[in-house]
């Protein structure tokens, strides 16, 4: 969490900085070939039931069906401003840059969080074989207590992507300070989640691993005003597969494996500025008035 921390304090002290100088270097604002945006914000999400297996030296089975939902930092507040709590909740990062006008390519990393719910009763089927109150076979039903399972991805379910995003421009006043935009577009990435898990009598395991991928669709609206400042509500929709979740701590095998659909829906605040340098906008618009 301290590496990431310092990448979004990072981010944002450029984001303050450029804030200053990027009036000036504002152009048309249905011209944004060159431009450069960055975003950060909270996102809430739903997520359909999923089938989890487990498979360890001393276990082997399948839970069916399990329901699990997000888990937001409650209340939203200024705290999260300071750089060691910016991951504490649930939060989105965009960067993206105009290859055309109207076409970006964006980065993004939607920090979401994903927790079953505890003492869900749910079928099971497979077997366990370490001594304990749980051995044996079982096709049937099961209660997921704690001393059984506890199983989230609470720091978190990191979905890393890399995305098109197609714009449209729908209003802008006459002065060109304030713009309303349409966009979609849709990426793939990959997860790299702290699997927080509990299961049987192991210790608990909490790391980072890259455990699968995603694919996602979205659609939204972006406001500019102030020529720089950029406010962004997005919707997305998704789907991920964790073929490798690591249930234990290093030199223990064990591995989970899950997929699910996603909904996730959110808003981001950040600054736009035209990121090429003096000569590359002047060969630009040069092009752009020969054509």
């Amino acid at each position: 969490m301290k590496f990431q921390n310092q990448i979004l304090f990072l981010i944002i002290s450029l984001m303050m900085i450029h804030v200053s100088s990027a009036q000036k270097k504002w152009v048309d604002p249905d011209k944004q070939k060159g431009h450069l945006s960055i975003s950060w914000g909270w996102n809430r999400a739903v997520y359909t039931k999923s089938n989890i297996i487990f498979k360890g030296d001393d276990y082997d089975f399948i839970l069916f069906d399990v329901v699990a939902h997000d888990h937001p930092s409650k209340p939203i507040s200024l705290k999260y401003l300071i750089p060691k709590n910016l991951t504490l909740p649930q939060t989105n990062l965009r960067i993206s840059y105009f290859i055309k006008d109207n076409l970006a390519l964006c980065f993004a990393d939607d920090h979401m969080k994903y927790v079953m719910d505890q003492d869900q009763t749910v079928d099971m089927k497979g077997t366990i074989t370490r001594n304990g109150n749980y051995k044996g076979v079982y096709d049937g039903k099961i209660q997921l207590t704690s001393d059984f399972l506890t199983f989230e991805h609470t720091d978190g379910l990191s979905y890393i992507n890399f995305e098109l995003e197609k714009y449209y421009s729908w209003h802008h006043s006459k002065n060109n300070k304030t713009r309303i935009s349409g966009f979609w577009g849709g990426g793939t990435g990959f997860l790299f989640p702290r699997t927080n898990v509990r299961l049987l009598d192991y210790e608990r395991s909490d790391r980072y691993h890259i455990a699968g991928f995603g694919l996602s669709a979205k659609a939204g609206i972006q406001v500019n005003f102030f020529r720089n400042f950029i406010i962004k509500a997005e919707n997305k929709l998704g789907y991920i597969n964790m073929p490798d979740i690591k249930l234990h701590k290093t030199g223990i095998k064990g591995r989970g494996e899950q997929d699910f659909c996603f909904a996730e829906w959110y808003i981001t605040f950040g600054v736009a500025f035209d990121a090429r340098n003096k000569e590359k906008r002047k060969r630009d618009n040069r092009k752009e008035n020969y054509n």
